[in-house]
């Protein structure tokens, strides 16, 4: 089991920038999937990217905008966005797996609490 907090969110205009960080539990870290899902009201949770120790991969709507990115002596993964989009408004979380990436919401078991991030036309 590995806990995991969230931070980095806030309102931003459409064409900006904000960085989210997950800061996870655990002596285990690098051996973790990581991810990040995000939630918009009335939708279901959607994958945007994950990362192992070999692969990351993003969602389509999020390519080449989106970077996610993990510093394992910090037990952190964090996730860039750039360009944002009025459409990547949501609360975000992170996710942990102890085995290889997927892309559904329920193949993973460790979830933080979220963080909101809104973008303004």
């Amino acid at each position: 089991q590995v806990q995991l907090v969230e931070s980095g969110g806030g309102l931003v205009q459409a064409g900006g920038s904000l960085r989210l960080s997950c800061a996870a539990s655990g002596r285990t870290f690098s051996s973790y999937a990581m991810g990040w899902f995000r939630q918009a009201p009335g939708k279901e949770r959607e994958f945007v990217a994950a990362n192992s120790w070999t692969t990351t991969y993003y969602a389509d709507s999020v390519k080449g905008r989106f970077t996610i990115s993990r510093d394992n002596a910090k037990n952190t993964v964090y996730l860039q966005m750039n360009s944002l989009k009025p459409e990547d408004t949501a609360v975000y979380f992170c996710a942990a797996r102890g085995a290889r990436i997927a892309a559904s919401a329920q193949a993973w078991g460790n979830w933080g609490q979220g963080t909101q991030v809104t973008v303004s036309s």
